[in-house]
């Protein structure tokens, strides 16, 4: 019986510990549970364009966990998840000569090209929240939105925007020093 006791308030106490840090979310939670990978990258480019450097990481984040190599079912590569035919305008436009697929697998290359974008979807949306809607929908389909007037259209869209935006202030809280905020 004693030891039923003892086991039950082990327990009891273990649980208690983690629903108070999963309800509190000190840093080294947050820190393991939301790794922070090439901040440097990250953080040059962010200023770069003018960009929050949380919101940077953040979107990394939710594209691809920080993994370079990651493929999305679509054709998206990298650790932004752009899709070739969007990369190809990108280095276009920036002033490049020629693209490379596997450049998309290269972190400088991959984060300075989706930090472009964010910045020109921004400039034409007039918004981080649109802007971010069109990097994940696409820019025809946020058009097509806001022509028929309904705001973010599609759910898993508003669901990205809205997971973006909250691993942001994560970013922020557990990251800020790194990412010089």
């Amino acid at each position: 019986m004693r030891s039923l006791v003892a086991i039950s308030v082990v327990v009891l106490g273990l649980a208690g510990t983690a629903a108070w840090v999963y309800k509190t979310e000190p840093d080294w939670y947050l820190r393991a549970r939301y790794p922070l990978e090439y901040q440097q990258i990250i953080r040059g480019h962010a200023e770069n364009y003018g960009l929050d450097p949380a919101l940077l990481a953040a979107v990394v984040y939710v594209e691809s966990r920080f993994d370079p190599n990651a493929r999305s079912d679509a054709g998206a590569i990298g650790l932004m998840q752009l899709l070739p035919a969007t990369a190809k305008g990108i280095a276009l436009r920036t002033g490049g000569t020629r693209f490379v697929l596997a450049d998309l697998q290269d972190p400088e290359i991959n984060v300075r090209y989706g930090a472009w974008y964010l910045d020109h979807l921004r400039d034409r949306y007039g918004d981080m929240r649109t802007a971010l809607a069109a990097y994940h929908a696409g820019q025809g389909n946020v058009d097509h939105s806001r022509r028929e007037g309904v705001g973010i259209e599609f759910p898993a869209t508003r669901s990205y925007v809205a997971e973006v935006e909250r691993v942001r202030l994560v970013y922020e809280k557990a990251y800020g020093s790194e990412l010089g905020l």
